[in-house]
């Protein structure tokens, strides 16, 4: 095996430099202060579980966990999401902590990436879990607090697309026999490759109408009126009972004064398997993937021997940091404070009477004046201070 070079990093992770990490703190900063006035507390788990519990639970393909052997011989994995954690913790330190729980997290997650991938395999996200609630409201909450961090964090031009996994699925099961052909129909939504969904569609020995039908479901995307569109399409069966849902959500919404950050999107289906009822995705001006993602997912925590209905939402923030506006460069407070041996002791104390009064002091001591002339052509530091020999 050839030896890495000392400047590399393993596949998929990453430095993040202090510019680059203020940034990312002051949202974090800013998305905690929206979350925390609606009742969520913050969690954190370790970034090793065990993959037995966690692993197995989690809705990431075992492919993309990084699985380790402990000293005992157990499988670990770093944690490939937050949501499984929490359930863990939800069905066992907090097993007698009564419904509804809201808990949120700011975390990093790791997911093992393709070579040719070129993504990270370490992230961060910012998420909440609402975990007990079974109701529309619960969803509407989740959906509605996405709204509201996405306009905390200075994202100018967002849509949050909500749909139902049930309709696309109730529609393809009234129409197509073969599971099969279900999947690759749930595949090209998933893809949004439409022109691979109609192709396949008339290649389908079926009638016109369920033709047209399945057509139809490719245009009910946009605002409130495609719950009617939706309505035409279904008999009384899944899909019929997603867009009752989706109907009374909207309601919900409405109530919150968000739906013109919202649109409606029937053939959003996600590639995550624990998704059970509404989902939905946040996207940005000139971002092509979404920055934020969600759904209700009611069957994990019976996985571990609590079950209770859930639903949640997780921000990327690498991502949200490509869409927010740069920290502003105002005027730099940063002081460089220089003395010599002899100044040192009334040199600190002045520094600390400095950062008292909020600015930022680094000291150095200096030699001669050509080690203060280097400080004052410093870019970093606004003013220079020098407390030097007479």
């Amino acid at each position: 095996m050839a030896k890495p070079l000392g400047f590399e990093k393993p596949l998929g992770m990453r430095d993040i430099l202090p510019e680059s990490l203020a940034k990312q703190r002051r949202l974090e900063r800013a998305l905690r202060a929206c979350i925390e006035p609606w009742g969520y507390e913050e969690i954190s788990t370790p970034s090793l579980e065990y993959y037995d519990t966690v692993g197995v639970a989690s809705a990431t393909l075992t492919d993309r966990m990084f699985r380790l052997l402990d000293k005992q011989g157990h499988t670990v994995v770093l944690r490939p999401d937050m949501t499984t954690p929490i359930a863990r913790v939800v069905s066992s330190l907090y097993k007698d902590v009564p419904f509804p729980i809201r808990l949120y997290y700011q975390a990093n997650v790791f997911r093992a990436q393709e070579k040719e991938a070129g993504r990270n395999a370490e992230f961060y996200q910012t998420g909440i879990e609402l975990i007990g609630d079974a109701s529309e409201d619960a969803d509407a909450e989740a959906i509605a607090l996405a709204v509201f961090c996405l306009r905390a964090a200075g994202v100018e031009t967002f849509r949050i697309a909500i749909g139902h996994v049930d309709f696309a699925d109730g529609l393809l099961e009234e129409e197509i026999a073969d599971e099969e052909v279900r999947e690759q129909f749930r595949k090209y939504l998933y893809e949004r490759d439409f022109v691979g969904y109609r192709h396949l569609l008339s290649s389908l020995e079926i009638g016109s109408d369920g033709k047209q039908r399945l057509e139809m479901l490719l245009r009910l995307r946009g605002g409130k009126s495609k719950i009617a569109e939706a309505r035409k399409l279904t008999d009384n069966g899944k899909a019929r009972r997603a867009v009752e849902t989706v109907a009374s959500l909207w309601d919900a919404l409405e109530a919150y004064g968000v739906t013109e950050d919202l649109l409606l999107d029937f053939n959003l289906v996600s590639n995550l398997n624990y998704y059970t009822g509404v989902v939905f995705e946040g996207y940005a001006a000139d971002l092509g993937t979404p920055l934020l993602g969600g759904g209700r997912y009611d069957h994990l925590l019976a996985q571990f021997g609590r079950p209770a209905p859930a639903t949640g939402f997780a921000i990327k923030m690498d991502r949200l940091m490509q869409v927010t506006p740069e920290i502003v460069n105002r005027e730099k407070a940063n002081v460089l404070l220089c003395y010599t041996a002899n100044q040192r002791r009334a040199a600190l104390a002045e520094a600390q009477l400095l950062r008292k009064d909020g600015l930022v002091v680094v000291t150095r001591l200096v030699k001669g004046q050509a080690e203060v002339e280097a400080g004052r052509r410093d870019a970093r530091f606004a003013r220079v201070i020098c407390m030097l020999d007479e």
